[in-house]
């Protein structure tokens, strides 16, 4: 289990403030990825929400473009794919709420020993990832960053007090 009985209470707790501000709560939602406790949650503010079903979005974007929702949000996802590229251009929604890692120059990118799904591919530059939704056709409507502090003692928990980790876009179709 990914987050083994905790969650990134930050991290949602600000993905969904940022969604709310930009997306209606009555609108209809394909999340990338499996069903995850981030799901739930945006279907107890009311959102309609239903998610891809565990196949290689690199591979089949079936799901993707055969979706009608109004919406797609991508938290946390672009960073596992080698072609977040495919992706976001097979998006048939106008309006897209996005989120990932920003890549931190004191730590190198995030791999799981045990779960082969559970690889940074890519950890973005804030500057990367705008350039590549804008190559895919979208334009940033709004952005946010924030950190990731831990309780950990030592030079790296530091720096993750003053440095943000997490960088959420809204944007729309061109």
């Amino acid at each position: 289990m990914m987050y083994e009985g905790t969650y990134p209470n930050k991290r949602y707790k600000k993905t969904i403030e940022f969604l709310k501000k930009h997306v209606s709560e009555n609108a209809s939602i394909l999340d990338l990825g499996v069903s995850n406790p981030f799901s739930e949650i945006m279907k107890q503010q009311g959102y309609a929400v239903e998610n891809t079903k565990g196949e290689d979005l690199d591979i089949d974007t079936s799901s993707i473009s055969n979706s009608n929702t109004e919406v797609v949000t991508a938290f946390e996802i672009f960073e596992h794919l080698l072609s977040p590229f495919t992706v976001l251009k097979s998006i048939k929604s106008d309006k897209l709420v996005a989120s990932v890692p920003l890549k931190l120059w004191f730590s190198s990118a995030y791999r799981s020993k045990t779960d082969m799904r559970d690889r940074h591919y890519h950890e973005f530059e804030d500057w990367q990832f705008d350039w590549l939704l804008e190559k895919a056709g979208w334009k940033i409507k709004a952005r946010e960053k924030w950190t990731n502090p831990t309780k950990k003692i030592g030079v790296r928990p530091i720096l993750r007090w003053f440095t943000p980790r997490y960088y959420i876009v809204y944007a729309e179709r061109v």
